[in-house]
């Protein structure tokens, strides 16, 4: 069984379990800190919840997070006050390390960091843990110092954003972006990549189950035209309903992502790339398995990648259908494909706005 991101107690949550192992040696507790275990009791007796990763090999994921409003210490120095969110734990069991569920898993924990609208987000480290720094950095978190204890640690503000890389940004869009415009994706496929929902929760269970595998996503289409999209970009996801019924209700703008790359595989039927290129470029991010993009690669006369940073979803009720796009004038006419569409960045917040996200919170000077 696929596994999933949840939040659960901590008393629910077994210490015994060999995943812990690592934690309780690496704090054990001193005269100054306090040690793994008499925390994590703590946390249980407190009836405070963790965000972990289960599956059927057992615990994946364990994350704690803790609201702090206070300076922070370190070894040369001490930072002024500031609200901040603080990761207490972020682990991942040794088969997962270096894999896909660790960007899954600090997608879900800057996501918190915004709904919170805490100014910093920061976490300790030892030196040692090297995957986990390549991880950190690579979403934009930068080494400020070390605390007493000799960790690093390393920080993200949101007043210093760096637009430079959508990583390093997520999950906050450059506002200096110039367009916009929609991905076209089938249900059936858009139902694997960003499972769609109506369950109730600050975290659905979807989209615990779709970061649980990353959340840089791939899209193989057959656009008939180079797409206008550039890397830094935002798009639309657009989930095209293949059921019954009026397709204009029913078909509809579920979730916004950042373009990070785009790949011209196959231009009006010429190769521009070996398919044994095209499996090490997606890797294990695309819904297709390896006979299906073959099929895709050998008999569509376009096939183009789309390579795109899971931004943020509308969640229940929120959805933007293709009625009320059409209405607005934010859809396609006349011959025009609606991949065509070049969305003004004041259209994209306002179907942003339509979907009851935030604009503010997301697109921040």
């Amino acid at each position: 069984m696929p596994g999933k991101f949840e939040f659960k107690k901590f008393s629910a949550i077994d210490i015994g379990d060999p995943f812990f192992d690592e934690l309780k040696a690496d704090y054990p507790g001193t005269a100054t800190s306090t040690g793994f275990e008499a925390w994590f009791a703590k946390k249980a007796e407190a009836n405070d919840t963790a965000l972990i990763f289960d599956d059927d090999d057992g615990i994946g994921a364990f994350i704690a997070l803790k609201d702090e409003d206070e300076e922070l210490e370190l070894a040369t120095e001490t930072l002024p006050a500031v609200p901040r969110l603080k990761i207490s734990t972020l682990r991942l069991a040794p088969k997962h390390r270096g894999q896909r569920l660790g960007e899954g898993a600090l997608g879900l924990i800057l996501w918190q960091w915004k709904r919170r609208k805490q100014q910093e987000v920061y976490v300790t480290v030892f030196e040692k843990h090297d995957l986990l720094i390549g991880l950190f950095e690579h979403f934009g978190f930068k080494m400020v110092g070390k605390n007493p204890n000799g960790e690093l640690v390393y920080l993200r503000s949101r007043v210093d954003v760096d637009y430079s890389d959508p990583y390093k940004a997520f999950p906050f869009i450059n506002p200096a972006f110039q367009k916009a415009g929609y991905v076209l994706v089938e249900d059936y496929y858009h139902d694997t990549l960003f499972p769609y929902s109506e369950l109730k929760g600050e975290l659905q269970k979807q989209v615990g189950l779709s970061v649980a595998n990353g959340i840089s996503k791939i899209y193989v289409g057959k656009q008939f035209t180079p797409p206008h999209y550039q890397v830094g970009e935002p798009v639309l996801i657009y989930r095209k309903y293949n059921g019954t019924g009026t397709k204009r209700y029913k078909s509809c703008i579920t979730s916004y992502c950042i373009v990070t790359d785009i790949i011209l595989v196959k231009t009006r039927g010429q190769f521009n790339m070996a398919f044994e290129d095209l499996l090490a470029r997606i890797g294990n991010k695309s819904v297709f398995d390896e006979r299906d993009l073959l099929a895709k690669y050998q008999n569509d006369n376009n096939v183009v990648v789309i390579e795109m940073l899971y931004y943020g979803y509308f969640g229940e009720g929120n959805n933007v259908n293709m009625d009320w796009l059409d209405k607005h004038s934010y859809w396609a006419g006349g011959n025009e494909y609606p991949t065509e569409v070049q969305l003004s960045s004041d259209e994209f917040k306002q179907i942003l706005t339509e979907g009851n996200v935030n604009v503010s919170d997301v697109i921040i000077n």
